[in-house]
């Protein structure tokens, strides 16, 4: 039942992810130019079926075969490529974020309108910036020796003492939350001034007498609700994270363990969803996509039902 679970959640993530970046590129190659937005679409689904595909294996390695996944070098090996890229779409998701502030927002103020004229070049300093910080925390991580010896050996029984897990593993989950911790306060901030920004706009069109909602109004909202599904998202993210790092360390050989990797398919594959319904023409294919495939298995059912009723 856990590996049907498994293959359930790992073709329902790829399929999101998967629709989206071949119709991006799809896009790319029918216009022969790609904008800088699609572009971001297409690098996050990218990153999120490499990372479905690391939590695919290590969900398969720890139900199959336990005793190879908690070996030092599987697990570190494993470790380092999901925090890759986790926090490469985590950072790409936040560039959305950032996105639909300068795109959406209107202030006054001079930096910002400094920030919207320049935002291609902002999104390239946040992901310059996120990759830098990805760059010192593999160096910290290896300064504090926190990869350390924590894992479990299964044939000889032998562990930590509890101290020293307790105290590995707090250091090295404080030093993990350093890097969500900028996304975060990024995309908080990208909602509350879209807010703001929308308060402001609601005001002025009371001053002058209007009660219908204009487009502008209506893409505040669409945006608002994109922003505040991404951070509820990424807040389960973060708390799953939190437990699967604990189990690891503390009760490797816990049956749980399995079932808490399979939750951090959660933020890939439902923010992928709310993607798809937010953009209207991802939205109308997916449903061209849906209706064609539903034409289909009626056409074979109604052949095997046929061939059935032959013999």
């Amino acid at each position: 039942m856990y590996l049907i679970l498994v293959i359930a959640v790992f073709i329902t993530g790829m399929l999101g992810n998967v629709f989206i970046g071949l119709e991006n590129c799809s896009d790319w190659v029918k216009n022969q130019k790609i904008t800088f937005i699609n572009f971001i679409l297409v690098s996050l689904a990218a990153s999120r079926i490499s990372c479905i595909l690391v939590l695919f294996v290590d969900a398969t390695l720890v139900d199959l075969a336990p005793h190879s996944y908690y070996s030092y070098s599987l697990a570190k090996c494993s470790d380092i490529f999901w925090v890759i890229t986790d926090q490469l779409s985590t950072c790409l998701a936040t560039c959305l974020s950032i996105f639909y502030l300068l795109k959406i927002a209107h202030f006054p103020h001079p930096l910002f309108l400094w920030l919207k004229w320049r935002l291609r070049g902002v999104l390239v300093a946040f992901l310059v910036f996120s990759f830098l910080f990805l760059i010192f925390y593999f160096l910290l991580v290896e300064t504090l020796s926190v990869w350390g010896d924590i894992y479990v050996i299964p044939k000889r029984n032998l562990t930590l003492s509890s101290d020293t897990i307790k105290t590995t593993a707090f250091q090295k989950i404080i030093v993990f939350d350093m890097m969500y911790l900028v996304p975060f306060l990024v995309s908080l901030a990208s909602l509350l001034l879209l807010f703001l920004s929308f308060v402001k706009h609601s005001r002025n069109l009371d001053l002058i007498s209007t009660t219908s909602e204009d487009s502008r109004t209506k893409i505040h909202k669409k945006a608002m609700k994109m922003l505040v599904s991404f951070l509820i998202l990424f807040i389960i993210h973060i708390f799953c994270m939190q437990v699967a790092r604990w189990l690891v360390f503390l009760f490797p050989m816990n049956k749980s363990i399995k079932f808490v990797l399979l939750t951090l398919n959660i933020f890939p594959l439902t923010h992928s969803v709310i993607l798809i319904l937010g953009n209207s023409k991802l939205r109308q294919r997916a449903m061209r996509v849906l209706q064609h495939l539903k034409s289909q298995l009626q056409e074979l059912i109604l052949f095997l039902h046929r061939f059935s009723s032959l013999h």
